[in-house]
């Protein structure tokens, strides 16, 4: 090995062991600029966000690497084109909010073309797609990506929730307060509070009794 590629390596290993050791200070500092002004939030290198004045983010949030914070103005987006498709480019007034304290593990991705809210203290586990909306499908003949955004609907998931590992909460639904989505669900209706679902789609299985202090089945 040349002593040139030596010292190439040598400043590489170095300068990831630095971004690796200085990760969340980094992220803290490169923090894009949101609607408002959270105190203490963290969301972890890497990460994808755009828009971001469309973004509302609460106190003392930390979210793991790989979120995704996406509000869509705009669909398909200028660099989504096709040299023989005539594609009629549809516009969005999108939000997304995110209360107090809420964490994610990692690779929380939420999509908003209308209204996502995330209530304070939800805690999610990793792998989450959250979309308020969805991908045409009404030709068959076409490819889906090209196919106009449909089916937009707010989403809310109410406080104190914990949301499983690989959920998926479509469009419309609102998740009650302090419910459980068990883990590899697909949320296509709303749940009640205090309820756990779970499954594909998410069917309520356990809610939880006042009076006796303990989780029931309906």
């Amino acid at each position: 090995m040349s002593l040139k590629r030596k010292i190439i390596e040598y400043f590489v290993v170095r300068i990831g062991a630095y971004i690796d050791a200085h990760s969340r200070t980094i992220a803290q500092r490169t923090m894009p600029v949101f609607a408002n002004k959270p105190g203490n939030c963290t969301i972890e290198l890497p990460r994808r966000i755009t828009n971001s004045k469309r973004i509302t983010m609460g106190d003392n949030v930390s979210l793991g690497p790989g979120c995704w914070l996406i509000p869509i103005t705009e669909y398909p987006s200028k660099k989504m084109t096709h040299p023989e498709l005539e594609i009629k480019q549809q516009q969005f007034d999108p939000h997304i909010t995110i209360g107090n304290r809420v964490t994610a593990t990692a690779h929380l991705q939420i999509f908003s073309q209308e209204k996502v809210i995330i209530e304070d203290d939800v805690m999610f586990a990793s792998n989450i797609f959250i979309n308020d909306g969805s991908h045409g499908y009404q030709k068959g003949n076409v490819p889906y990506k090209y196919q106009p955004i449909e089916l937009v609907s707010p989403i809310t998931i109410k406080k104190g929730c914990w949301i499983g590992q690989n959920v998926v909460i479509l469009g419309g639904v609102t998740i009650g307060e302090y419910c459980i989505i068990g883990a590899n669900s697909v949320v296509k209706d709303s749940v009640p509070s205090n309820s756990i679902a779970a499954g594909n789609p998410a069917r309520v299985i356990k809610t939880w009794d006042h009076e006796a202090n303990k989780w029931k089945k309906p």
